[in-house]
């Protein structure tokens, strides 16, 4: 499309269409000869586009923004450190990489073994929870809260492996270490006892001061730092104190090993025998008593014979009232073993955790008593002595008792004390070595007689004489507390 200008015949006139740039005057396109108004045909220029510069730039600087404020939600704050270690303006996976990657690569320069020699972190094992403790930087330091910027420093555990550090070391500064002997336990047969070895102290590398050495120089912010190489003591695996306390807790058990019913060692184990079943093993730097169940057994499959027995009936001797006087048979409970299965593993266990007391599970058959009543008379009348049980006459004699003026007490006594020999002294005589002397009165007893043989007629001074061998039977066969009746 063109534009149509005019223009009067009076002068030159510049015509401009929007904004563009100026034509020739018209003046100078007119044919002078025919005086008359004259249009001409001009080309138009196109319109320039407009141009929002203002807009654009505040789209930019809004998107920055917003940008900024985004990226403020995952951003660990300014100045925010985890044990020592900076982790600001990172994201969280960011600063786990980067304390793991700190730790890793820190060095520690060895000295005074020789020449210096450095292990990193790495291959000490230097190992600490990257992932929490990011995690924890950038909940108390996210950068969105300026608050929390340049805010305190969050702290780390961090630790060395002991078994890849021990490796790393030994392999750096050898002549440092040095193994150390440990205490050993064993049965000594000559005295029946566990005896103790002691242990040898080796030495080696202080890991806690190396650990704190470490943990500083990251806690500074340096990448390496120094550490005094040479050996210190260290302990045995197994010490001297450990081994003593497990040889005490196996002597404390070996006078009690044994099989029980209730509270009676039944069966009981010799000191040699429980150690043969027994072993003391250093485990993981601890002692472990063990106990074999297999050689157990064969003691197990021996208990039957040793537990079974038939019940064995009591017998006593009692008076009138039932009393006992003596126990002449004690009674014993008949029992059974009952399945001896599982039996040896059971006490492999109970041995292994210091108890050598089995109890073994029987079954019982009580036993029955049998009670005696014994008691004598003696009569005056018939110069004799009879002797009963449960009302049946078992034995009797002729005796001799007193005669006038040293008669013979009447009533009913019991019998006070046994004497086996003894002199006998009285106003006008002196008897030596009287034999089973058995007082029932005062001081008359029966007793043997080797002086005379007239028995059957009063003789005495107020005792029942008799035969020495009858008088030993009374003592043996009457207890004390037996009744004594003296009759005419």
């Amino acid at each position: 499309m063109t534009d149509l200008v005019s223009a009067p015949n009076t002068g030159a006139q510049d015509i401009v269409a929007d904004g563009a740039a100026p034509t020739v005057p018209l003046t100078d396109a007119l044919p002078p000869s025919d005086g008359a108004s004259h249009v001409e045909w001009a080309p138009s220029q196109p319109a320039p586009k407009k141009r929002h510069i203002g807009l654009w730039i505040g789209i930019g600087a809004g998107a920055l923004l917003l940008a900024a404020a985004g990226a403020s939600t995952i951003l660990i704050a300014p100045g925010t450190t985890v044990a020592g270690i900076p982790v600001g303006g990172m994201t969280a996976g960011m600063a786990a990489d980067a304390i793991s990657s700190h730790l890793a690569d820190t060095e520690i320069v060895l000295s005074g073994a020789g020449s210096d020699v450095t292990v990193n972190g790495a291959s000490l094992g230097v190992d600490t929870d990257a992932k929490a403790l990011a995690d924890a930087a950038f909940a108390a330091h996210p950068m969105w809260n300026l608050g929390s910027w340049a805010g305190e420093p969050i702290e780390a555990e961090i630790t060395l492996d002991p078994d890849a550090a021990e490796r790393s070391l030994r392999a750096a500064v050898p002549a440092s270490y040095k193994d150390g002997v440990d205490a050993v336990v064993a049965f000594d047969a000559k005295s029946g006892t566990y005896t103790v070895t002691p242990a040898v102290e080796g030495t080696g590398i202080d890991l806690d001061a190396l650990t704190e050495v470490f943990v500083a120089a990251v806690a500074e912010g340096k990448s390496s730092a120094e550490f005094t190489a040479t050996g210190t003591p260290v302990a045995a695996d197994i010490t001297s104190d450990e081994a003593d306390a497990a040889a005490a807790k196996l002597n404390e058990m070996l006078p009690t090993i044994g099989f029980y019913v209730g509270k009676e060692r039944t069966v009981p184990v010799a000191p040699a025998l429980a150690a043969s079943w027994l072993s003391v093993t250093p485990v993981d730097g601890d002692l472990v008593i063990e106990a074999d169940a297999g050689a157990i057994q064969s003691t197990v499959a021996t208990l039957p014979k040793a537990v079974d027995r038939a019940a064995v009936n009591a017998t006593t001797v009692v008076d009138s009232n039932g009393k006992v006087l003596r126990t002449l048979t004690d009674g014993q409970t008949g029992r059974a073993l009952g399945s001896t299965a599982g039996i040896a593993a059971a006490f492999a266990a109970q041995l292994g955790q210091g108890n050598g007391t089995y109890a073994l599970t029987v079954n019982e058959t009580p036993f029955a008593t049998t009670a005696l009543e014994r008691h004598a008379v003696v009569d005056l009348s018939q110069q004799h002595a009879y002797f009963y049980e449960n009302g049946k006459l078992v034995r009797d004699w002729a005796v001799s008792t007193g005669r006038p003026g040293f008669e013979t007490r009447q009533g009913n006594f019991r019998i006070r004390a046994h004497v086996a020999m003894q002199d006998m002294v009285g106003e006008t005589y002196v008897t030596k070595d009287v034999k089973w002397v058995t007082y029932f009165n005062g001081n008359q007893a029966f007793h043997g007689t080797y002086w005379h043989n007239n028995f059957g007629n009063v003789m005495s001074h107020g005792c029942v004489n008799m035969p020495e061998s009858a008088a030993k039977w009374v003592y043996d066969w009457a207890p004390d507390g037996f009744e004594v009746t003296v009759r005419q």
